[in-house]
């Protein structure tokens, strides 16, 4: 009896917390392009608190970067993750993924455009304290948010998740202004140690306070499981590589908050 009177307390308790978490579709523009993203906040908090960027995959604003943005809010953050691409752009092959992607690979500016119109939205939401913000992606998104850091932004800090390193200005990286986290897979195909070598080098040229960590038998895409598990493939899940990078994530935001 003891023990089925606390299994209900447990659930109840985390039907609360799922309870608390509310989530809203903001439309918003950058220019004239109409961008649809996804806030997420504990609703039982009334206190100001550090606000989050988050960036999606090169697919697009989808499930799994929501559920991230809902996972953040449920430790005590608003999040909002942004749309780089534009309302209803979300690519359904790895080949139309692929050529949006590019757009904005190609296109620096506006890639960076992009990620601050999220952050502006994020900084101005009610219970944000615009003070203390940082800005993390998955992917296409780990490049978004360094390039945001390059450019200046206003965050305290910048997590990468095996994201793209590389970028054709490198000496922008004297415009960061906040700390830099790089989650990276040891084996990952598609950034190899020669852009893994050149980001630490500019990194250390700038003179910015960055860490790196670098996760055996991981390559790209380790925190998402709709990646599947085979290594063969290039992207793949990697349980401990994830739940290894969201601790290090947790604890580096303690640290800059």
């Amino acid at each position: 009896m003891k023990q089925m009177i606390l299994m209900l307390a447990a659930l109840a308790l985390s039907v609360n917390a799922e309870a608390a978490v509310k989530t809203k579709v903001i439309e918003y523009k950058q220019g004239d392009t109409v961008l649809e993203g996804y806030l997420a906040w504990d609703d039982t908090k009334t206190v100001k608190r550090p606000g989050i960027l988050v960036v999606h995959e090169w697919t697009g604003l989808g499930p799994y970067v929501k559920r991230r943005a809902e996972m953040l809010a449920r430790l005590g953050y608003v999040a909002f993750a942004a749309d780089i691409y534009g309302k209803g752009v979300r690519p359904s092959t790895p080949a139309e993924a692929a050529k949006t992607a590019a757009i904005y690979k190609d296109d620096r500016p506006l890639m960076r455009a992009r990620a601050r119109a999220g952050l502006d939205i994020l900084k101005t939401r009610k219970y944000v304290d615009p003070h203390r913000l940082a800005a993390i992606g998955y992917c296409f998104g780990g490049t978004v948010v360094l390039e945001l850091a390059r450019d200046g932004a206003d965050v305290k800090g910048t997590v990468s998740f095996h994201g793209g390193l590389a970028t054709p200005t490198p000496q922008d990286a004297r415009n960061i202004k906040g700390k830099v986290l790089a989650l990276h897979g040891a084996d990952d195909p598609y950034v190899k140690a020669d852009e893994v070598a050149a980001f630490q080098d500019e990194m250390r040229k700038a003179g910015v306070d960055w860490q790196m960590n670098i996760y055996g038998g991981a390559v790209h895409g380790f925190t998402n499981p709709d990646n599947g598990t085979d290594n063969s493939k290039g992207a793949a899940y990697n349980e401990k590589a994830d739940k290894r990078s969201w601790e290090a994530m947790k604890l580096f935001f303690k640290e800059i908050f």
